[in-house]
């Protein structure tokens, strides 16, 4: 999740995908929902292909729950939550009906202030609810080596902010998968293809439901 020269490429080329990906075709029962995906490297599906990274998967779970949705994938590799709060408004389409939010994973590496990151991340959940777009906050738990208090405060982040802004909250993105190296690619932060269903498995009903 760092911002290397190689992910700074990257970065400006998923800028440009928000862009110029195509309009999907619409599902056979009909216009689909749209599902945004806001989030860094992890969500963006670095060092995966397209078919195998988070959005993708993520949606054809959920079209085989029977959600009939198109997710759309606005992960950048490197992005902060102020990132994040500095893209929203033009990352996230005006027909997203529910809006993942996914951000923490580089302020943890950058050890931002846990009152920084809930700031903006608060923001980016008020922006979306001004926008009539339904929110799933996911968390990132934070590293006991980061110290007790930091790692303390940094985890209170997302159940507070869900319970504040009435969002649904999935309480750690990388659950099952953080930690396990055969889940990981080598740098032992992104997960692989495997990683990738296990995190879906477990963060697909919540989106689910928050669809209705």
């Amino acid at each position: 999740m760092a911002n290397t020269p190689e992910r700074s490429f990257t970065r400006r080329a998923a800028l440009a995908g928000l862009v110029l990906l195509p309009a999907a075709p619409a599902l056979a029962q009909g216009k689909p929902r749209i599902v945004t995906v806001l989030g860094d490297s992890i969500t963006a599906g670095l060092g995966l292909p397209r078919n195998l990274a988070l959005p993708s998967v993520l949606e054809a779970e959920l079209n085989r729950m029977g959600k009939g949705v198109r997710v759309r994938g606005a992960g950048v590799s490197g992005d902060t939550s102020a990132a994040g709060l500095a893209r929203v408004d033009f990352s996230v389409q005006s027909d997203t009906n529910v809006c993942v939010v996914a951000f923490g994973g580089n302020d943890l590496l950058q050890g931002i202030d846990p009152k920084k990151t809930s700031a903006n991340i608060d923001r980016i959940v008020g922006k979306l609810k001004a926008r009539g777009i339904k929110v799933v906050l996911a968390g990132m738990a934070p590293p006991p080596a980061l110290g007790r208090s930091y790692a303390r405060d940094f985890a209170a982040i997302f159940p507070t902010l869900a319970k504040k802004h009435g969002a649904a909250l999935y309480p750690n993105l990388l659950a099952g998968v953080g930690g396990i190296p055969r889940l990981n690619q080598r740098d032992g932060i992104h997960p692989t293809a495997e990683g990738v269903r296990i995190i879906v498995r477990g963060l697909a009903p919540v989106v689910a439901r928050t669809l209705g």
